[in-house]
């Protein structure tokens, strides 16, 4: 009797699962690194993937952070509850955010002003795609204000969380953070009765 030979064949990579951890490693070197200094092959050893694999999903490094740079899907879901709960939902999505993915879905923009021409990109989208959008969903006066007062506050929880590395914040039971934080976020969603 004659061994049979075995044929090993290729593990096939989950596509849609090796493009996100691709954009999580350019998000995490953008929010560390100017974009001029980030390479390819660095996202592509944080992300654990060829630079080729990148291009032939991205096209280069110019997409890439042009996906990177926006903040619509991130959106998508801090802005997914209702407006009379908003506020909780949207602090708690900031610190899950980054508890389960290691990414604050805010964050990048404080980075903005290391990333030069891409900086004015990064406001420009975090305004259309965060503040601006989530200024139309409220009602009462001063919408826009009220919209970046709140996002500022979500920022500053983020860079507690992410950036001071705030034991306390960090110890803290998600649930008990959204119940303290949330209301004052949700302050700036509701209008003051008689407005």
């Amino acid at each position: 009797m004659t061994p049979r030979s075995v044929t090993s064949t290729p593990v096939r990579r989950d596509a849609e699962a090796t493009k996100a951890a691709i954009l999580q490693a350019a998000r995490r070197l953008l929010a560390r690194h100017a974009h001029a200094d980030i390479t390819l092959k660095a996202v592509a050893e944080l992300a654990g993937v060829s630079p080729p694999l990148i291009v032939k999903y991205f096209g280069n490094k110019d997409a890439l952070f042009a996906r990177v740079m926006s903040f619509d899907t991130d959106a998508d879901a801090l802005l997914d509850a209702p407006l009379a709960g908003l506020g909780r939902h949207m602090t708690r999505h900031v610190v899950a955010s980054q508890r389960e993915r290691g990414v604050d879905p805010l964050l990048r923009i404080v980075f903005a002003p290391m990333h030069g021409d891409h900086g004015d990109i990064l406001r420009a989208n975090f305004r259309a795609q965060v503040t601006d959008r989530l200024a139309a969903r409220l009602t009462g006066p001063d919408a826009g204000l009220r919209a970046e007062l709140a996002v500022a506050a979500l920022v500053g929880l983020g860079v507690m969380y992410g950036i001071a590395r705030g034991p306390c914040l960090r110890a803290s039971d998600l649930d008990t953070i959204a119940d303290r934080y949330g209301p004052l976020v949700q302050a700036q969603l509701t209008p003051a009765p008689g407005t």
